[in-house]
């Protein structure tokens, strides 16, 4: 990848991280906690998994094609998730999510 599309993928993946670690801490206030339990469960993973493809992508490992492709997947799955929940905590996150997603296809 060239050096400036790195810079913009991390900086997608970061937005993406911290979006999702904010959704994960608000739905953990939410009223009926139980009903966000799979968004904070995708949000978990999503946020881990971003933020490991982001130092995986500053090491230079030669396995960023396979790790985008399953952090790729895991945005999706987050992103629909979130998109169910009227919050905007959860918007905001699905939003980030989706465009996470996209990056990551285009270094997968």
């Amino acid at each position: 990848m060239a050096h400036q599309q790195d810079q913009e993928t991390l900086k997608v993946l970061h937005e993406c991280m911290e979006a999702c670690n904010h959704c994960y801490d608000a739905c953990l206030k939410e009223e009926d906690v139980k009903m966000m339990a799979e968004c904070i469960r995708l949000d978990r993973e999503c946020a881990d998994i971003c933020g490991y493809l982001e130092a995986a992508i500053t090491r230079g490992t030669p396995y960023v094609a396979e790790l985008a492709s399953v952090c790729a997947k895991i945005c999706d799955d987050c992103g629909k998730e979130c998109a169910k929940h009227d919050h905007d905590h959860c918007q905001a996150c699905a939003k980030a999510c989706q465009e996470c997603a996209d990056a990551c296809r285009k270094i997968a």
